[in-house]
């Protein structure tokens, strides 16, 4: 009993084949695309008005280049597609025409089939639906699905890139894409699908164009925000250079105010030089009056037969007017009285001429230059003295300057009398009579008594003394003295004691600590105080003030301001009293501690030393000693 094999026709959807139509629709335009796109990508010759477009144009080139490339690799791998399918539909169709042969062969053995050379009434072999073959059986159907799918699988990769290749390099035409499709109807489903992809390729590749073109604009934006940036920057520095010319500017007017400033203190400067001139003309106005004044003194001192008085008044007179006039080592030390003093001078001299003491004119008026620069309604300070009787007597009682000068003429008088002075420039008895008009003339008798006369040694003891038993703070002005004598043009005239007075003052310092004398100087705390010594001991003579000797702290200081002045010696040098030694007690040239010379007797030097053993102690050195590092001459 023959077993009938059934077969059906298959046929393809149509569908499927309207597929491969449109797929190789999609391909030729997508083709014509990217051909239009290329064409319309060829750059143009422009000249670049700016940078912006320079760059717009350079970055428009590089995505035409791009998307061409694109293209053209699309091109040759939708080309190498198109052979693969075409060998494989060949191969597919012997694969498929062989199996139905053989499929026939072994029908025929099993009984089923005609006789060899006998006509059939059953179908020939299955063949591709489209053709309406016969429907072949299951397991050959899977069987050739999977060889088929394991082949595609293989040739994947492969065949999409020599499709892309072969688009790229054929420009296909509308007829033969017709006829190409016309080919491909009778490819499997899946062939169609690679086609497809290939043309998802090509759209990829459209896309990667577009990519490339928005990166462009990206990158031309990017450019033209760089050109905004400089634009800004340059902004910016122009703005930077304003700045800086208006600041050059106000530099300049900056260094012109100082300019000016400095013109305006040259002038000041120079008016102030004009001043002094001024002050060194009244100083020698001063001088002149003075040589009247003894000149005056001389007629009287020949009227009254004085010869010897007479000789030495002349000498003194020209010294001291030589002196004011043409300078000297002292001569500096003596400032001029104020106008206002001067003002009083007719009065002073009518007052002066009066009790008897015309020739001391200039020393009434340093006096009142002291006691008040010839101001106030009491300029001679006189409100206190025995000679006033019309006014209370308290400071600045007296309220008549005219009275103020009568009574001062008259204590003066009293004074100098007590203190024996015997003409204008017998200035030892001239000290003593004027410190007797600042303490009183108790001072006088005082001194005389104990000292032999005026010392600022005794002037600060009496002025101590007096302070304790009045219970007041202080008495009197110790340097009553050389504060006179620095208006008193006669005062700087040598008197043959030169420096002893600062040794006298030493002396009476003997055995003292330090803390007098380093919290006079300023300090707040002990420090090795032998210069405070020495310069505490100057200042009790005046001579801080006139110039004579440094206010120091330092041993090396004080060094140095003799030696800028020329009145500094070294050791082999034989000192006299009131110098100042220095010494060096490692022989390094570090000055380590300074005194004062008392005296020098047989090769030994006598001194007294501030801060030795922390008293005030005489000591003595061997003249030359290695300690000794030299020594400070005053010019006293």
């Amino acid at each position: 009993m023959s077993k009938e094999i059934k077969t059906r026709q298959v046929h393809k959807d149509v569908k499927a084949l309207d597929k491969t139509v449109t797929g190789m629709e999609r391909v030729k335009r997508a083709y014509v695309r990217t051909k239009e796109t290329v064409e319309n990508a060829q750059p143009q010759e422009t000249r670049h008005a700016s940078p912006t477009e320079y760059a717009e144009d350079k970055t428009e080139r590089g995505a035409d280049r791009a998307v061409h490339e694109a293209a053209h690799q699309a091109r040759k791998q939708g080309s190498r597609l198109v052979e693969k399918a075409k060998e494989k539909h060949r191969t597919s169709k012997e694969t498929k025409e062989t199996k139905a042969a053989k499929a026939a062969n072994e029908g025929t053995r099993g009984g089923s089939s005609p006789a060899h050379g006998e006509p059939s009434n059953s179908p020939p072999p299955s063949a591709p639906s489209g053709r309406g073959e016969p429907y072949q059986p299951k397991e050959q159907m899977r069987k050739k699905a999977q060889e088929q799918a394991a082949k595609q699988a293989a040739q994947k990769k492969a065949a999409g890139q020599r499709a892309m290749q072969r688009a790229s390099q054929q420009r296909i035409s509308q007829q033969k894409a017709e006829q190409q499709a016309a080919q491909f109807r009778e490819l499997p489903k899946q062939t169609i699908k690679t086609i497809d992809r290939g043309e998802k390729t090509v759209r990829t590749a459209g896309r990667t164009g577009q990519t490339v073109k928005n990166t462009g604009k990206g990158t031309i934006k990017s450019a033209a925000k760089s050109v905004k940036t400089a634009e800004q920057t340059a902004e910016k520095t122009v703005k930077t250079t304003r700045e800086a010319a208006k600041t050059a500017k106000a530099a300049a007017r900056a260094s012109v105010k100082t300019a000016e400033k400095t013109v305006q203190m040259a002038r000041q400067a120079a008016r102030a030089a004009e001043q002094a001139a001024k002050a060194a003309a009244k100083a020698t106005a001063s001088a002149v009056k003075a040589i009247i004044a003894g000149t005056k003194a001389l007629v009287s001192a020949i009227a009254a037969g004085g010869w010897v008085a007479v000789l030495i008044l002349i000498i003194v007179l020209l010294f001291g007017g030589l002196l004011c006039m043409v300078g000297g080592g002292n001569s500096s030390t003596v400032s001029p009285v104020s106008a206002e003093v001067e003002a009083y001078e007719p009065v002073i001299r009518i007052y002066a001429r009066q009790y008897g003491i015309e020739e001391y004119v200039e020393l009434i008026k340093a006096v009142m230059m002291q006691e008040s620069g010839g101001q106030g309604s009491d300029p001679m300070q006189s409100s206190e003295s025995g000679y006033n009787t019309r006014y209370p007597r308290e400071p600045n009682g007296i309220t008549d300057p005219e009275y103020s000068i009568e009574c001062g003429v008259q204590a003066l008088k009293d004074c100098l009398q007590s203190a024996g002075v015997e003409n204008p420039v017998d200035m030892e008895h001239i000290k003593l009579a004027l410190q007797g008009y600042n303490f009183g003339n108790g001072y006088i008798a005082w001194a005389q008594s104990n000292y032999g006369g005026y010392t600022a040694a005794n002037a600060a003891e009496f002025s101590d003394m007096m302070a304790e038993r009045m219970g007041w703070g202080n008495y009197g002005d110790k340097q009553y003295v050389p504060h006179v004598l620095r208006y008193y043009i006669f005062g700087r005239i040598p008197t043959g004691t030169r420096s002893g007075a600062i040794v006298q003052v030493a002396l009476t310092q003997e055995g003292n600590g330090g803390d007098a004398y380093w919290s006079w100087y300023g300090f707040d705390s002990r420090v090795e105080w032998c210069a405070c010594f020495v310069s505490w001991c100057a200042e009790q003579c005046g001579y801080l003030e006139s110039g004579v000797i440094p206010k120091f702290s330092l041993c090396s200081d004080g060094v140095d301001w003799f030696h800028a002045r020329g009145q500094f010696q070294d050791a082999s040098y034989v000192p006299a009293a009131g110098d100042i030694i220095f010494f060096d007690w490692e022989n390094d040239g570090t000055i380590d501690h300074v005194g004062i010379v008392e005296s020098v007797t047989d090769g030994v030097v006598n001194t007294i030393e501030g801060n030795s053993g922390d008293i005030c102690a005489r000591r003595s050195y061997s003249m030359g000693s290695d300690s000794i590092y030299g020594y400070g001459v005053p010019a006293y």
